[in-house]
């Protein structure tokens, strides 16, 4: 089954709001999905002890030795196995993306975010070479404005297509919602409207996010198959 890390050496990218959003929106649809929080300060361990009924799995107490049996043995069993990198070039990192099926590389619309998104991509190209396979990865940018997208988002945009990158479709637009879900430790669906702004748009953000990416991985699937 599919192992997709989140990774950017940057601090503060939006890795953690990805992943959680992305393996809760999964699992609201019957998925089977471990998220492996490997974020030093362990913010979605945290957000699991808010009581949330959803039925995905939490990891939080995985180290750089433990990683990849950690992650051999939970794509063994899940549908889906995430993986919340820490903001670092570590060799936990290196392990991570070594074992992944998709690399996901969240970036605010910034000059400096995308220098550190470059470096993540550098990331990747140098554990392909290690393990002499090819590891798909996408730019996703985050905290986006869902409405007019800024004239700096565009050259950003551009500029990485133009150097080959690949970037996802969909943006992680910048949502009260998603923050909530960490304040009151639940999913989207368990968010109460009357409590948190703009629910419904950061619903429809994430289904058409988490469409974009299964979408994504069986065409790669199909394409390893072919």
């Amino acid at each position: 089954m599919p192992v997709i890390s989140i990774a950017n050496p940057k601090g503060g990218a939006g890795k953690s709001t990805t992943a959680l959003v992305l393996g809760t929106t999964l699992a609201a649809h019957d998925a089977t999905v471990t998220l492996l929080d490997c974020d030093p300060n362990r913010p979605i361990a945290g957000w699991a002890r808010g009581g949330s009924s959803t039925a995905m799995k939490v990891l939080g107490d995985v180290g750089e030795s433990g990683i990849v049996s950690a992650i051999d043995a939970e794509r063994a069993a899940r549908q889906f196995v995430l993986v919340d990198l820490e903001g670092t070039a570590s060799r936990m990192v290196s392990r991570a993306i070594m074992r992944s099926d998709l690399v996901l590389i969240p970036m605010q619309a910034s000059a400096v975010d995308a220098a550190q998104a470059a470096r993540a991509v550098g990331l990747v190209q140098e554990e392909e070479q290690v393990v002499g396979r090819a590891i798909p990865f996408r730019v996703l940018f985050t905290r986006t404005s869902s409405a007019i997208p800024t004239r700096n988002e565009k050259m950003i945009i551009d500029e990485l297509r133009e150097a080959g990158i690949p970037v996802l479709t969909t943006h992680l637009n910048e949502r009260a919602a998603y923050k909530s879900m960490f304040t009151y430790g639940q999913t989207l669906v368990e968010l109460d409207p009357s409590l948190v702004n703009g629910l419904p748009a950061a619903k429809e953000n994430a289904e058409r996010l988490s469409g974009e990416i299964i979408e994504l991985v069986s065409t790669l699937n199909r394409k390893a198959a072919a």
